[in-house]
């Protein structure tokens, strides 16, 4: 498991942060194109990434979702949020822990078992389902040099890896749902997004 060696304080102390394209965007339905280039460039858009995805606060970020058709996500299923009540009333956001991962053109294979965990999106901001994934998968995919890695992962990190996987594929979680539940949910998000 390849965390990316970068000074991690750059992904919370610096960086720009990038426009989280919401659901039905069009770039949120088009499956995604590989990555070619392994270059600065795409080293600050990981950074610039992981930036947003720690303070948006998210757990993973795919490039689609800042409004880029690249097979690519970034994720942080380990770090740690703590809201600190200063004495003066005021409310600091503390984050540690970090794990950052960066999986460029990932490719899921060997799923087993099943799961069901509720899943949120930076993308489909407030709502919330109980999702159906795999428990234990592969994953086979480059880092930032082009090398390539392969791992198995389970639970939490394996539902994860499914969810951004999916953004590159053009599917947000909601379409993961049964056909009344996605109608239902998406029907109110749309309302709720359209009145704020």
């Amino acid at each position: 498991m390849s965390a990316i060696n970068l000074d991690l304080k750059d992904y919370i102390l610096e960086g720009e942060l990038l426009n989280i394209f919401k659901y039905p965007s069009p770039v949120l339905k088009k499956v995604a194109d590989p990555v070619t280039d392994f270059n600065d460039d795409l080293k600050l858009l990981v950074k610039n990434m992981l930036f947003t995805m720690y303070k948006a606060p998210g757990i993973g970020l795919a490039a689609p979702q800042v409004g880029l058709s690249h097979r690519l996500f970034v994720l942080d299923v380990e770090f740690q949020r703590e809201e600190i009540h200063n004495p003066d009333g005021d409310c600091e956001i503390r984050l540690s822990h970090f794990k950052p991962r960066v999986f460029i053109n990932p490719i899921i294979s060997d799923l087993e078992g099943e799961i069901i965990h509720e899943e949120g999106c930076l993308s489909v901001p407030g709502v919330y389902e109980d999702v159906k994934r795999a428990e234990k998968i592969t994953i086979n995919y480059q880092d930032l040099d082009g090398k390539s890695h392969k791992m198995e992962a389970e639970e939490m990190l394996a539902i994860c890896l499914q969810h951004e996987n999916d953004h590159l594929d053009g599917v947000v979680f909601l379409e993961r749902l049964s056909l009344i539940k996605k109608n239902l949910l998406t029907k109110k998000y749309l309302k709720k997004k359209k009145r704020g």
